[in-house]
């Protein structure tokens, strides 16, 4: 090639529209992630560490060869939607939703671009996915449920010392449409062991607070963003009623809830960030089977078992992750 044809060249490349640059092999990719709950605060902060932390591991720094767009809808649905709207204009090559409402804005706005979810229940019941090996369409992930996993929330609260004979299951019906999953688990399970197992739906602030009245059992609170975002009044409601409750994640037991046992959400996001680097190298998302969990902990808070007056077995002691004094 002569210098004149190098010069032709070099003007061709010019002459490229910004669109078509983008496309080079060395542009910065675009990741947008919509998150249900708020980034601001020690949990989103955290959270957002540790994705940013997984992708860095696999090659992906953000500002260098990877664009991420952080969204967090606060709990507030119509600002999810809102949030779901801005992302989808931004025209990412991959999207993270975290928890169920984010997948459903996202995949009512997109059949194309590629969705990794994470913390989600039930994704082929709630029709995200065809089955968890071959998901079809354009989403796959991680959920955050396990069959047996409701049946040991109740298993914990049976081991307790004064037992407890009867349990309230907590969820609101309105963010929590896999409920009937849970709860027919835990129904079977309670049948087994002798417990009578209720639905105690909640669905604002005068709602939790009256689980304080619910001195005659225990309280079982499934995974909902809704619980999550309202943890401090279910924990006050909790206090004020001295009802033994165990809870689906262990930021309730930190912020003094008696027991969780929980898959690892930071082990969610480190595999999601995996699948999230093979769609961005070309894998497409529905040959990605969608993943169960696969790592579980139980944390006890014993300071607040001496303050509801419960006695937690050494049995169970023994088999915690993480015992708070």
């Amino acid at each position: 090639m002569n210098r004149r044809e190098i010069l032709a060249l070099l003007g061709t490349i010019t002459a490229l529209p910004p669109s078509a640059l983008a496309q080079q092999p060395n542009a910065a990719r675009r990741l947008g992630v919509l998150s249900v709950t708020s980034a601001d605060n020690a949990i989103g902060h955290e959270r957002n560490g540790v994705l940013v932390e997984a992708l860095a591991a696999l090659g992906w720094k953000e500002q260098d060869n990877l664009i991420i767009d952080w969204r967090s809808g606060g709990g507030d649905r119509a600002r999810i939607a809102q949030l779901a709207e801005e992302m989808i204009a931004l025209k990412p090559d991959v999207l993270f939703a975290v928890g169920t409402p984010s997948v459903e804005e996202l995949r009512s706005r997109t059949t194309t671009t590629p969705i990794v979810f994470a913390i989600v229940t039930d994704p082929v019941g709630q029709g995200f996915v065809e089955n968890l090996a071959r998901p079809g369409g354009n989403m796959t992930g991680f959920t955050d449920y396990d069959g047996p996993l409701a049946g040991k929330w109740l298993e914990m609260l049976m081991q307790i010392s004064p037992p407890v004979r009867r349990v309230y299951v907590v969820y609101n019906p309105a963010t929590a449409p896999f409920a009937p999953l849970m709860l027919g688990t835990v129904e079977e399970a309670g049948r087994a062991l002798g417990v009578a197992v209720e639905p105690a739906p909640v669905h604002d602030a005068a709602s939790i607070a009256a689980l304080a009245s619910r001195k005659d059992g225990g309280l079982l609170v499934l995974p909902d963003f809704f619980t999550m975002i309202h943890r401090t009044e279910l924990l006050t409601a909790v206090t004020e009623g001295r009802v033994p409750a165990v809870f689906w994640s262990r930021t309730f037991v930190d912020e003094g809830g008696l027991m969780s046992y929980s898959t690892d959400t930071a082990e969610q996001l480190r595999r999601a960030a995996s699948y999230i680097d093979r769609i961005l190298r070309g894998a497409r998302a529905a040959d990605l089977p969608v993943q169960n969990p696969t790592k579980f902990e139980l944390v006890i808070n014993l300071k607040t078992a001496r303050a509801l007056g419960v006695t937690i077995p050494s049995g169970l002691l023994a088999l915690a992750h993480d015992v708070i004094e």
